[in-house]
């Protein structure tokens, strides 16, 4: 517990109050709270991560044991598992998902390029994908997959150079991977890395709209023809070097 504390002041150490105010303004999160702040609620959450708390009951229990300590770790005075409760339901995700993201853009800052992956391309290199996270539904019933089974799925667009993910986005383990494509920015000179689930006329051409680049597979049932092949070396590990052309696409 004592490792975890001070990892838990190490950590906290990097994040920027100012930052995380202005996003608590923007959303008005702290509107008619009197002790419990959002910020308050952020250590909280922060402490349970860095000590591996696996409920909400077990954080406060835990918690409770270092009530002596919550004014010096940052989290106020007013903590209880029914502030805790109240505060995850109702107070506006986006507080916590804009800081987030700011603190992706200051991370990808400072991160040098993975060792392992070193590509002489200019733009960064996303490999976008979905996990499903399958779960108790008798607890999370909001998160209704299948008749008997409760489950989210996590969308990820992971900055492979750096090693940090860019994009995480979460939904109903029932939406499909492709749906999610509207939600990423795409930026010029980039390149994502996806699968054949991703593979959609329409949003593949936003992609090249935007100036950006993908790399995926094809499906199966891909109707197309083969006007041109180019020569390529096999002992790289290139298989083959070809333009193709959709026999069922019609120019607008």
């Amino acid at each position: 517990m004592n490792t975890g504390k001070y990892i838990f002041a190490q950590v906290s150490a990097f994040l920027s109050a100012n930052e995380f105010n202005r996003c608590v303004t923007k959303y008005n999160g702290n509107h008619s709270v009197k002790h419990f702040t959002c910020w308050h609620q952020l250590m909280c959450m922060l402490f349970g991560q860095v000590c591996t708390r696996e409920s909400l009951s077990d954080l406060a229990i835990c918690l409770k044991s270092q009530q002596s300590r919550w004014y010096h770790l940052g989290m106020g005075t007013g903590v209880s598992k029914s502030n805790l409760a109240y505060a995850n339901e109702n107070r506006d995700w986006r507080i916590f998902s804009e800081f987030a993201y700011l603190l992706i853009a200051e991370a990808r800052k400072t991160c040098t390029d993975a060792v392992d992956f070193a590509l002489d391309i200019p733009g960064n290199v996303y490999a976008v994908d979905a996990t499903t996270i399958d779960l108790c539904l008798n607890i999370f019933w909001w998160a209704k997959f299948r008749k008997a089974k409760a489950a989210v799925k996590i969308h990820t667009q992971f900055d492979i150079k750096t090693e940090i993910p860019s994009f995480i986005h979460i939904t109903d383990g029932s939406v499909h991977d492709v749906n999610v494509m509207d939600e990423l920015l795409y930026e010029p000179g980039g390149f994502s890395v996806m699968d054949r689930g991703y593979v959609d006329s329409f949003r593949l051409f936003q992609i090249h709209e935007s100036g950006a680049f993908f790399v995926t597979r094809s499906k199966t049932t891909l109707n197309f023809h083969r006007p041109y092949s180019a020569d390529v070396d096999k002992a790289k590990g290139i298989c083959c070097d070809q333009t193709i052309k959709l026999n069922n696409h019609y120019a607008a």
